[in-house]
């Protein structure tokens, strides 16, 4: 697991992830990072149980290196940086020990209106610190 993340999710890629060039097509590593955040949050004990909704308010990728059929790779993330209420999560996909696409995306929690951003729970601030390191953006 490559610094500074703790937490990672391994997985290979399947052949409906491919473009007409054979490597992972650019919108796959979207659900990747959506997939990897699902479990982050388990892992993590952040489950919302009936809570407001979280919402990706932005996103940006860079990728580095493709990824073919059937290669291992593992995407690793963390909560980064937090606001009152939103955080910044920060993902690397590796894989064959480099880093292959990069990522940061802001996640805010909505009310059930769907327009009234909800700040974040204390225990969501406690576990973006403890465990990833996350420190107050702005």
């Amino acid at each position: 697991m490559p610094e500074p993340f703790a937490f990672g999710h391994a997985d290979r890629v399947r052949f409906h992830e491919l473009d007409v060039h054979d490597h992972v097509n650019n919108a796959r590593y979207l659900s990747w990072f959506e997939t990897f955040r699902i479990a982050w949050m388990r892992a993590y004990g952040l489950d919302r149980n009936g809570q407001p909704s979280l919402v990706l308010k932005a996103v940006s990728v860079d990728f580095r290196a493709p990824l073919h059929l059937d290669e291992t790779y593992i995407v690793a993330g963390r909560a980064k940086a937090y606001r009152r209420t939103s955080w910044t999560m920060e993902y690397a996909v590796v894989a064959r020990g480099r880093v292959c696409a990069t990522s940061e995306a802001v996640v805010v929690l909505m009310e059930a209106d769907g327009t009234t951003w909800r700040p974040l729970p204390d225990r969501f601030l406690d576990v973006f610190r403890s465990r990833d390191g996350a420190t107050p953006d702005g």
